[in-house]
């Protein structure tokens, strides 16, 4: 199972410019409505919340996965962003994230859900990987760098 099964270079977001949490999730939730026109923000964005509320996707080291499960959805749905300057987004370390994979997945799909949160986990483990991506000159060149390290993983 590879991650550019679900996400695509349109679902890349190379320079988010938000610094606070909420902005940034409203931002990540326009990003997946924007290409999936059938799934509204405000819910895309409840769902991201909701979770959020439970404790923060901020996993540490720069890295947040903002994820949850939406009845309206067929498949899973991946979305990148990166922030240079970083979203104060209340990460288990306190440290700003600049890394983001949003993952949404249907209802009833646990499994894949979870073989793909592990499989971000893996690949965001490798600090060289990461450094790349935060230094990678747009949205096309990350998604090549993703699917590079998708193919390897």
């Amino acid at each position: 199972m590879k991650i550019t099964d679900y996400l695509t270079s349109e679902l890349v977001i190379a320079e988010l410019t938000e610094t606070g949490k909420e902005e940034a999730l409203k931002r990540l939730a326009t990003g997946v409505s924007g290409a999936f026109s059938e799934l509204s923000q405000e819910k895309i964005l409840t769902v991201l919340r909701d979770r959020e509320a439970l404790g923060s996707t901020g996993i540490g080291n720069g890295i947040a996965i903002p994820h949850g499960k939406m009845a309206e959805l067929e498949k899973i749905i991946v979305l990148f962003a990166r922030s240079r300057e970083g979203v104060e987004f209340a990460s288990v370390d306190g440290q700003p994230a600049h890394l983001f994979f949003l993952l949404l997945a249907p209802e009833n799909s646990a499994g894949t859900h979870l073989k793909i949160l592990a499989q971000i986990s893996r690949m965001l483990k490798n600090r060289e990987f990461c450094d790349k991506l935060l230094n990678a000159s747009d949205a096309l060149s990350i998604f090549t760098m993703i699917k590079q390290e998708d193919e390897r993983s």
